[in-house]
């Protein structure tokens, strides 16, 4: 009866491991964009999260319109007892998914608004860390990528691509040697070359603007790597997301690029970059401590990682909202507001040298156990 039982539970496995296999080498030959992240799993973390959004209009406005985006649940977050509410005003919201990447938003028009405008999103999340462990040996390269993916692969106002970022893409890998080796000699050669700074950022994604200042923030560095990917040939995307923690500004972005099998990989170059600055000038490491972790944080920003003390917001850049704006955005970061059809000043709470504000995030996360910022201090690498 045991070894019955025993030769069952083995033709299972089989069958299982077969399945997987040929799952993946199917996804290999037929790359999906909307295929779930393939990352392991590990680590989970439930945050209440009490997030408002305090909107001022310009004097006597007759119509304030919101667009505010909603997480969704995927493979690496789980969104359960979403409440959303507004204050003075009461107003209940269109909840929409816009067309180009399936980000979903809850609209608010507000009719003659006088004073500031609280839209107030309750709800709870679990948000895992994800490796993926990517192995360059296993990734295939796509000789003729579904057209699904050509809003990945082709140009658009926000990830520009021209012929400055294929002659670049040239320079850092004259030779190409696959997907995965190329694209961490894209993100190795930006933390070499740039600087991270708050005080001049497109807060666009913009591919031109660290090309041009040599600086910028997170969504700068990795709409700078996506043109760079994109003129190699490789899919990629920017991510908006929010880090639930005490923070002035809680928006931040990651890069993603499609390496099949492992469908799309997640990379923080900016935050890698930031960590490693910090290894460099600790007074209490010696040289050869700071030469191993900093090989680690790289090691293991190329292998692929989501940090849990960040959830998913947006994916894309350069969409039309649902319901319509008056213009396509490049990214939303926390909300898209429009005051009689003109869209309100993108804020930027980070930059130490802003005072004015059109509209401002107040924010508070309870995490149900304790947990560190990856991205700060060293002691994740060990």
């Amino acid at each position: 009866m045991t070894k019955n039982l025993l030769q069952v539970s083995t033709l299972l496995s089989v069958i299982l491991v077969g399945a997987l296999l040929t799952s993946q080498a199917a996804e290999t030959n037929s790359p999906d964009p909307s295929l779930p992240y393939r990352a392991q799993k590990s680590n989970p973390v439930t945050y209440d999260v009490d997030y408002s959004v305090v909107v001022t209009a310009p004097y006597h406005t007759k119509q304030l319109k919101v667009w505010l985006p909603l997480p969704q649940t995927d493979a690496g977050q789980e969104i359960e007892q979403s409440k959303l509410s507004t204050f003075p005003l009461q107003v209940t919201p269109q909840i929409a998914w816009e067309k180009t990447f399936g980000n979903k938003f809850a609209y608010f028009e507000f009719d003659h608004p006088e004073g500031a405008q609280i839209i107030r999103h309750q709800f709870k999340i679990k948000v895992w860390e994800l490796h993926w462990n990517v192995d360059a040996t296993k990734v295939a390269r796509v000789p003729q990528w579904p057209a699904g993916f050509d809003r990945y692969l082709k140009a658009d106002k926000t990830i520009v691509v021209d012929e400055r970022f294929t002659k670049l893409a040239g320079e850092i890998a004259p030779e190409r040697h696959g997907p995965v080796q190329d694209l961490s000699a894209v993100m190795a050669w930006v933390n070499d070359h740039k600087k991270y700074d708050h005080s001049v950022a497109s807060l666009q994604a913009s591919s031109e603007h660290l090309l041009k200042n040599e600086r910028g923030h997170c969504s700068d560095y990795h709409g700078f790597c996506a043109a760079v990917g994109r003129a190699m040939g490789y899919p990629t995307r920017v991510t908006y997301g929010i880090n639930p923690f005490p923070k002035n500004s809680p928006s931040h972005c990651k890069l993603e690029a499609y390496l099949p099998p492992y469908s799309w990989v997640s990379f923080d170059v900016s935050e890698t970059q930031r960590l490693i600055t910090d290894i460099k000038h600790d007074a209490e490491l010696d040289a050869a401590t700071k030469d191993a972790l900093i090989q680690s944080a790289n090691r293991r920003l190329f292998h692929g990682f989501r940090d849990n003390t960040w959830y998913l917001q947006t994916k894309g850049t350069d969409y039309d909202l649902a319901p319509p704006a008056s213009k396509r955005v490049a990214v939303v970061r926390t909300i898209y507001a429009e005051a009689d059809g003109v869209a309100l000043p993108e804020p930027d709470p980070a930059n130490g040298q802003k005072r004015e504000f059109s509209w401002m995030t107040v924010h508070q996360y309870k995490s149900d156990k304790p947990v560190d910022y990856p991205f700060k201090g060293w002691k994740s690498l060990k």
